[in-house]
């Protein structure tokens, strides 16, 4: 087993949270991960990148070359676009239909779609809007994890345990907040 990602999106969006819950999953099945991160200008709403590497198998770099990447999850489709060239052929992008416009020149948004439409494996949310129609306005990150799982390979059960581990601290209404967010992806992507 070997699952190369990449987590992308701008400062603030909760790639980070998303990494820890997959490290998570990942360690709690003994299985070996490296991840380096690129926080960018994250406090200004720069963008953050984290690559994510799991494996069976001892890993020895924690960066991901170019067409490797079995998965692209964005909180954000320009993002996604921009690590289009790490993406492997058969690899999948799940990304947020929403933009993040944070620069004057921001790309028109049906050429995006476009863009996106062109390539094999992709999977686009409203995550924003799901967030907020379902009462977890914060969970948008981990709604979009949910719709990433089976990409991930990743047992869905394992990554509820993950949540219930990461966010225990922060209280129950943390925790089944992002289980439902979790759930909600899920549904999404069927």
């Amino acid at each position: 087993m070997k699952t190369d990602i990449i987590l992308c999106g701008v400062g603030g969006q909760g790639i980070l949270s998303i990494a820890t819950i997959i490290g998570e999953a990942a360690m709690n099945e003994n299985l070996y991960i490296k991840q380096a991160e690129v926080h960018g200008m994250s406090q200004r709403g720069g963008d953050v990148q984290s690559n994510l590497r799991i494996s069976s198998e001892p890993i020895h770099s924690d960066l991901i070359a170019k067409g490797s990447a079995d998965v692209i999850i964005s909180m954000e489709p320009m993002e996604a676009l921009r690590y289009l060239p790490f993406l492997s052929k058969e690899g999948w992008i799940i990304t947020s239909s929403t933009p993040f416009v944070n620069i004057p020149n921001y790309p028109d948004m049906e050429v995006i779609k476009a863009d996106l439409a062109k390539l094999p494996n992709v999977i686009t949310i409203d995550i924003e809007q799901m967030a907020k129609d379902n009462g977890v306005p914060r969970s948008a990150n981990v709604i979009l994890l949910g719709a990433a799982q089976k990409a991930l390979g990743i047992e869905y059960e394992k990554l509820e345990d993950a949540i219930r581990r990461v966010f225990g601290r922060k209280g129950e209404a943390i925790v089944e907040a992002n289980i439902k967010a979790l759930a909600l992806g899920r549904e999404a992507q069927k």
